[in-house]
């Protein structure tokens, strides 16, 4: 039934459905929609009473991508969200997005890996990107048909590696022209903070009476609110880079976003300089020292040669794991290289103790595992 509330006024309709009253207005003054909204609100009730679904013809993977990253992005980490943004936009949706979502066999998963192989694209960045394509076929119930036939790539746990003595020195020397790279490679160096720690730093985080820097929100939950104490070369890096933007606040980034700026000169245009905004890469800057260094690594291993002299040097591993922000010996393992000169001093010392003093160690740890009669027989043998 369909009436008018009042003169002038909107439609509303009333029918009986399931043994119960549907009630409820059609927001229109036609007379004409309200039947048809009759009818449509009749229709929902009936297809989901009876479970009936539409057929709709499935998306292309360029729009389910885009549909799930949409709705993927609150929940992602903000480092993450970049690697997935490039992993769609740049591989994915290229080779994939014209498929219908459901064509998208192993086949098809197989030939998008081998091609990317020939690319030299690197076992971790594949495999990130079959994440995506994952998280992608498992919204639309399609995963779990392929999961047995599609293959991750293995990744090999010892690629990171730790600076000799001689590479950081070098590394430093090749820095020293540029004062944003010598300041955030020291940083580096000295207090194994990751490269988006240091890249969204803020002054209200570095206590420069107290010498400390706490580290914000961090891609784990350990990581994130730790304290780190300054070294002497860490806080003398962040004082001289202070000095080149007096007039930041406390909410202001230290490394800012400074594109065209010039920030390295030593005198930048302070007016390209947005303190609101973190600086997005020094990527040009790290290749160009590297060349002068003649070395080749990633800035992550800077963390991996601060955790390797953490280790070398003899602290616990509660203390590591405090510093570099991890949760597990297996990662402390993970990043922690002991370095061939570290091996030989430690051998080295065991040469250097005279040959009587080793026999007179062994003789009393001998002595001292058996029991107290036979002990004090042996003591007065060797006497």
């Amino acid at each position: 039934m369909i009436y008018r509330r009042g003169k002038g006024g909107t439609y509303w309709f009333r029918f009986r459905f399931a043994g119960h009253f549907v009630h409820e207005s059609t927001r229109t003054k036609s007379k004409t929609l309200a039947r048809d909204v009759e009818r449509q609100r009749r229709r929902e009730l009936e297809e989901k009473w009876n479970r009936v679904e539409r057929r709709t013809l499935p998306p292309t993977f360029e729009n389910a991508g885009d549909d799930w990253f949409e709705k993927a992005k609150p929940h992602l980490a903000e480092r993450t969200e970049a690697i997935y943004e490039v992993a769609l936009r740049c591989h994915l949706k290229p080779a994939l997005g014209s498929l219908l979502i459901c064509d998208i066999d192993a086949s098809r998963i197989a030939s998008y890996q081998a091609r990317r192989k020939a690319e030299k694209a690197s076992a971790r960045t594949l495999n990130k990107e079959l994440q995506v394509l994952r998280q992608i076929l498992k919204r639309h119930k399609l995963w779990a048909s392929l999961q047995g036939d599609v293959k991750f790539e293995r990744e090999h746990g010892d690629i990171g590696k730790a600076l000799s003595r001689e590479d950081e020195k070098n590394l430093l020397a090749a820095c020293g022209s540029n004062p944003l790279l010598n300041a955030v490679v020291t940083l580096a160096l000295n207090t194994a903070l990751r490269k988006n720690e240091i890249r969204t730093l803020q002054w209200s985080k570095i206590d420069f009476e107290k010498r400390t820097v706490t580290v914000g929100r961090t891609k784990t939950q350990a990581g994130s609110g730790r304290v780190i104490p300054l070294n002497q070369s860490a806080f003398d890096a962040l004082a001289r880079w202070a000095g080149r933007l007096v007039e930041s606040n406390a909410e202001d980034y230290v490394f800012p976003a400074c594109e065209a700026a010039g920030i390295e000169r030593e005198h930048p245009d302070m007016e390209r300089i947005d303190r609101s905004r973190p600086i997005k890469s020094w990527r040009s800057a790290w290749r160009a020292a590297l060349k002068r260094a003649g070395l080749q690594m990633r800035f992550h291993d800077l963390r991996h040669t601060c955790i390797t002299k953490l280790a070398e040097s003899q602290a616990s591993e509660h203390t590591l794991m405090a510093i570099a922000g991890h949760v597990s010996r297996k990662m402390i393992e993970h990043y922690s290289h002991i370095r061939m000169e570290a091996k030989r001093t430690a051998l080295d010392a065991i040469a250097a103790q005279p040959l009587q003093t080793v026999i007179e160690a062994s003789v009393n740890q001998n002595v001292n595992q058996l029991p107290a009669s036979d002990s004090r027989a042996s003591a007065k043998s060797l006497n």
